[in-house]
């Protein structure tokens, strides 16, 4: 007999990624004899693997590049987005059951209407499942850390981040950089490799040698070890600051565009997030930083960073009584 396959859609990045891992693991457990394939972009193997609830990454840069060559899926999921090019896709692979958000040929919630009631992306899109009659828990995020040796905790700062609007200053992220080195947490400064030239100049600006910025130096297994074992992560908000929600390391995020009612870690962990939702312009694609993010100060940023690390530490001698 033939396996059943469920075919999930999510061909974006790594934060969006990892804000779906509640529903993948609800679609796993609702179908643990099924094979689970996701298709999204290879790099992102390394997480797909911890989620524990996909058996297949189909490599998948966008959805208009979604290739299926076997037989139709027994069920399509889409987790992608509201279509239309998404539905399209899943639609070519003429599945014989589908999940998704309503719209033209689709039944299922409108996300309008989940939206309203579900301000966080991990819930609307437990929403989405649960409305097609698959329980689904928007807290069930953690991911198992891998091993990380090493003597020293690191702070990671991470100024990048895909669009300006969501960029602090350099200057500010340098500031903060100096004012949390220590010798038994060394600061280091991440990135993407087209972010390096950036990372240079924060390291150079807060006094830290070249060999502490790894921007365009790891791979996202390599990150993933860095961020589980970091003593405290500080960025936007952007990919690495999902990760140290996922993983459970102190951190504080900066917003500006969107707020962290839709993108913010759990409330419940060693997290902070600064921002100004009053300032806040909205446009997500500015190259410039919205002034949601611009109002927070390098003050602010050290006071929450103390403030979790604390945190993080109650948690940790929580769990170990």
């Amino acid at each position: 007999m033939d396996e059943k396959i469920v075919l999930v859609l999510r061909a974006l990045n790594l934060g969006d990624l990892l804000v779906t891992v509640p529903a993948l693991r609800a679609l796993r457990r609702e179908f643990p004899g099924h094979r689970i394939v996701l298709a999204t972009p290879q790099v992102l193997a390394p997480l797909v693997e911890r989620t524990g609830a996909v058996d297949e990454i189909l490599p998948t840069a966008d959805p208009g590049q979604l290739r299926w060559d076997r037989r139709p899926p027994d069920l399509a999921v889409n987790l992608h987005g509201t279509g239309p090019q998404s539905h399209r896709a899943l639609d070519a692979l003429a599945p014989r059951r589908r999940i998704g958000w309503r719209a033209p040929g689709w039944d299922g919630p409108y996300r309008d209407e989940i939206a309203a009631r579900h301000p966080h992306e991990r819930e609307r899109w437990c929403a989405l499942l649960t409305e097609h009659g698959i329980p689904a828990d928007p807290t069930d995020l953690r991911l198992a850390p891998p091993v990380h040796p090493g003597p020293a905790a690191p702070a990671l700062v991470h100024p990048g981040a895909r669009f300006g609007a969501k960029r602090w200053p350099a200057d500010r992220f340098a500031e903060v950089a100096a004012a949390l080195e220590r010798p038994d947490r060394p600061v280091l400064v991440t990135g993407t490799a087209d972010e390096h030239v950036l990372a240079d100049r924060v390291a150079n600006a807060a006094g830290l040698p070249g060999d502490r910025v790894l921007a365009g130096r790891t791979d996202l297994h390599e990150l993933c070890r860095l961020v589980a074992g970091a003593a405290l992560v500080v960025s936007g908000d952007t990919g690495i600051a999902h990760l140290a929600a996922a993983f459970g390391t102190p951190s504080v995020t900066l917003f500006g565009p969107v707020g962290p009612e839709q993108w913010g870690p759990p409330r419940d962990g060693p997290h902070r997030t600064l921002g100004d939702a009053s300032l806040r312009r909205g446009d997500p694609f500015a190259d410039d930083p919205d002034p949601a993010l611009l109002a927070v100060t390098v003050a602010e940023v050290l006071t929450a960073a103390a403030a979790v690390r604390r945190r993080g530490g109650e948690l940790s001698d929580a769990v170990s009584r």
